[in-house]
């Protein structure tokens, strides 16, 4: 069975796209190590993710969806991805949503560079400032307008410049190391878990 991760993220130009795919193709490689690996699908906005990911599952029952955008706010404790989806942000699909084929970006892509500090000082330099990142022990408890602020003040006096999204976020990602995300962002730590699992008996 194949396995494919619909993932919101790449914008809507090709070139970003496939930056993000090759960011993320990385960051799984490395964290699946040697064997299958998922086909990463990005779909642009979450609405996007949503719609193909739900298409997927009403017409390809031979392969394995999976789900992957940002929360975009908390996620209350005990809540299930595809319930915190639903009450967020009204989705619905045609079929029975399995539930560990809906993971989420807790509470955005960039809640995981909280988890990896020393590859956000590696890409940035001397001139990056940890300190103005959030410091929450979990960063998936850190507001995404935290996380953002916190990466923009973090990085304004780099060579580098601001961070910015495309420029600086797929590279990042594609950098970033696995055990520190999983360590730290439990959410992640899930999807990591659940795409083991399914590559092993596809």
């Amino acid at each position: 069975m194949t396995v494919r991760v619909f993932a919101e993220g790449g914008g809507n130009q090709d070139r970003t796209r496939t930056a993000f795919k090759k960011a993320l193709v990385q960051f799984f490689r490395k964290a699946l190590g040697k064997g299958p690996q998922p086909r990463v699908e990005p779909c642009g906005s979450r609405d996007e993710a949503c719609d193909d990911f739900c298409r997927s599952l009403e017409k390809e029952p031979h392969t394995c969806a999976i789900l992957l955008v940002d929360s975009e706010d908390p996620v209350a404790e005990g809540t299930a991805p595809w319930a915190h989806l639903q009450r967020r942000d009204g989705w619905r699909s045609p079929v029975q949503v399995p539930p560990d084929q809906v993971h989420l970006m807790v509470q955005c892509m960039e809640t995981w560079f909280l988890a990896d500090r020393q590859t956000l000082i590696d890409f940035y330099g001397r001139e990056f400032k940890p300190d103005a990142l959030p410091g929450y022990p979990n960063p998936e408890h850190a507001p995404k307008r935290d996380v953002m602020d916190g990466l923009v003040r973090a990085t304004r006096m780099t060579d580098k410049g601001e961070y910015h999204k495309t420029r600086h976020g797929f590279p990042i990602l594609e950098r970033l190391d696995p055990a520190a995300v999983r360590a730290r962002c439990p959410h992640a730590e899930a999807l990591l878990s659940t795409l083991a699992a399914r590559l092993s008996v596809s």
